[in-house]
């Protein structure tokens, strides 16, 4: 196919490592924001919707933005604000997706994914009816303007991948409690998850204990992260963990392939890389 544009699924794609920017609670989202971002380094931007506002309208300037630099933009990825604890929470708060898709964003991290029922109404969310899904047309204009195609490949390409090799959308899923690390490898297996994380924090919250750095290394969340990135590995799908540039070589030969970043980890992986093609 042509030349992708979603900058992460460049990277993944490939098997190599995709690095992202961006606060988990909120951004600035602002036409002037956007402008500054066009050219980052990251392979997408991360913008947290979760803990920070729902701000459809300075995400919309955010994105026009970017897209007033170059086109197609660096991929953009939401955190949801609502979260995937059952099938309803999902199906009242689809809206969001729709709308969120609409302004030209690249996918998303549903949080609290706890059960593959829910992980797959987000998957029929974001779908367009010709494909079995509940999105409808409409937004189409806006989006396409923004990767930079014509509204009629955008309904071409916006869709899941790798569940659709040519999709250009992202789905994430953040396994971080103890009922969604129960259902860790049905969530994972669901078709249109490209990649799952652990989350430390709140891993840790859900076992009793306050999120603080020192309750990561306990044995039972260490074992709840292993337990997400066997997961992964048996739905052949990617691992989200951090990388520093002490352990990214380490993360990496063990199969970490999304991390948060910055450009002297990656260009560090970049280099690791490198050593070890042929």
């Amino acid at each position: 196919m042509a030349e992708r544009v979603n900058s992460a699924i460049r990277r993944l794609a490939n098997d190599e490592p995709a690095f992202y920017i961006g606060s988990h609670a909120g951004a600035e989202l602002t036409f002037e924001a956007g402008v500054a971002m066009a050219d980052t380094w990251a392979d997408y931007i991360n913008i947290g919707m979760e803990h920070g506002p729902l701000d459809l309208a300075g995400l919309d300037r955010f994105m026009k933005g970017l897209a007033s630099v170059r086109t197609p933009t660096p991929a953009v990825l939401v955190e949801l604000p609502f979260e995937g604890r059952n099938v309803e929470i999902v199906e009242a708060n689809a809206w969001q997706i729709r709308q969120l898709l609409a302004l030209g964003v690249h996918g998303f991290l549903l949080c609290h994914a706890e059960t593959p029922e829910a992980v797959a109404a987000v998957v029929r969310a974001m779908r367009y009816t010709f494909r079995g899904g509940t999105r409808g047309s409409g937004g189409q204009g806006v989006a396409s303007a923004i990767w930079g195609v014509s509204p009629v490949e955008y309904l071409e390409i916006a869709d899941l991948w790798p569940q659709n090799p040519d999709g250009e959308l992202l789905l994430g899923l953040k396994i971080e409690n103890r009922r969604a690390l129960e259902n860790a490898f049905e969530t994972t297996a669901v078709p249109g998850v490209a990649f799952a994380e652990w989350g430390p924090a709140d891993m840790s919250m859900s076992h009793g204990f306050r999120g603080v750095r020192e309750d990561f290394e306990r044995p039972e969340i260490q074992a709840a992260r292993q337990r997400v990135f066997d997961a992964c590995k048996a739905a052949d799908i990617a691992f989200l963990d951090s990388c520093t540039e002490e352990n990214v070589a380490a993360q990496l030969a063990a199969g970490v392939r999304i991390s948060p970043g910055t450009p002297e980890i990656k260009e560090l992986a970049t280099k690791l890389a490198a050593i070890g093609r042929p």
